[in-house]
């Protein structure tokens, strides 16, 4: 005879309380080595940081004059500053979402031409058999 079939135990986590996450987000996070793309990225970026630095001693010098100060509030509005922020507190899609998002954009866009061709098909012919006849 067969035997029986085992029931399977499920594991039920239980939810963290308010401490226990105030404690896990206090504790150090461990460094992770950087990879090769961003020891890259951080060398391509050494000339934009030096340029950057020139533009930033430019900038302070002419900031003593009046006309400077007045056009540099002008040309450089807080609303840049405050959308390099925002960009800086978004959170990213990993790559796997990304490349998610990306096949269901192409499945819909394949399915949505496929359903305008047989509509254009279909009113073709019709106009065709009402004019021509």
């Amino acid at each position: 005879m067969a035997e029986p079939a085992k029931k399977k135990r499920r594991i039920v986590k239980k939810a963290e309380t308010v401490r226990e996450k105030a404690e896990k987000s206090s504790q150090p996070k461990p460094q992770k080595k950087p990879g090769v793309l961003r020891l890259t990225l951080r060398y391509i970026g050494i000339p934009f940081r030096w340029i950057g630095r020139a533009f930033a001693k430019v900038g302070k010098f002419l900031s003593k004059f009046k006309i400077f100060r007045f056009l540099g509030k002008i040309l450089w509005p807080i609303y840049f500053r405050n959308s390099w922020k925002e960009l800086r507190q978004v959170t990213w899609p990993t790559r796997r979402e990304t490349f998610q998002l990306t096949l269901a954009v192409i499945v819909f866009s394949v399915i949505f031409g496929v359903l305008i061709a047989i509509v254009d098909y279909g009113l073709d012919k019709l106009f065709k058999q009402l004019i021509l006849k």
